[in-house]
């Protein structure tokens, strides 16, 4: 009978695999999943506009028939933002049916500061983690809006401003 000695302080020579989190991938036209505050921000902010501009753009030059196409791009706008709206009620664990919270005035804000739920849920695995494009445009787009609201009180100011300064000479 040989004894095969037995060091206690080998490495161990097991085929060992760092444990990786699963991550749910971002689906933006689907209810099924999850979607995480930032992306939801980003997403419902960022889709509206880039579904609304090229609308408003055609509309401009069908005249009277473009108000149909602004009709479909705003139903349009609405289908996706409720989507999303679904997706964000399941990263917090709750059914779809919360999403209806959406129409509330103001309280569908409540969507941007609940957070989600740490680790899966009934609803799938966590959302992937936020590269930076996201989170530059979470503070972007939001950042556009306010300048957006300062030009429309500013610019007529300025105009008027200046209807006054030119009434003086």
């Amino acid at each position: 009978m040989t004894t095969v000695a037995h060091n206690p302080y080998v490495a161990p020579r097991a085929a060992l695999e760092d444990a990786r989190e699963s991550f749910q991938a971002v689906r933006v036209f689907s209810v099924s999943g999850r979607i995480g505050r930032a992306r939801y921000i980003l997403y419902t902010m960022g889709l509206p506009m880039l579904i609304m501009l090229p609308a408003a753009f055609v509309s401009g030059f069908l005249g009277q028939a473009g108000v149909a196409v602004l009709a479909v791009a705003w139903v349009v706008m609405v289908v996706l933002s409720f989507m999303l709206t679904i997706q964000r009620s399941h990263d917090f664990n709750m059914s779809g049916w919360f999403s209806l919270l959406w129409l509330v005035p103001l309280a569908n804000f409540a969507f941007w500061f609940i957070p989600g739920t740490d680790g899966p849920n009934r609803f799938g695995a966590r959302t992937p983690p936020n590269g930076t494009g996201v989170l530059l445009g979470v503070w972007i787009v939001p950042l556009i809006f306010v300048m957006g609201i300062a030009a429309a009180v500013a610019i007529p100011a300025y105009q008027d401003y200046v209807k006054r300064a030119e009434q003086r000479r």
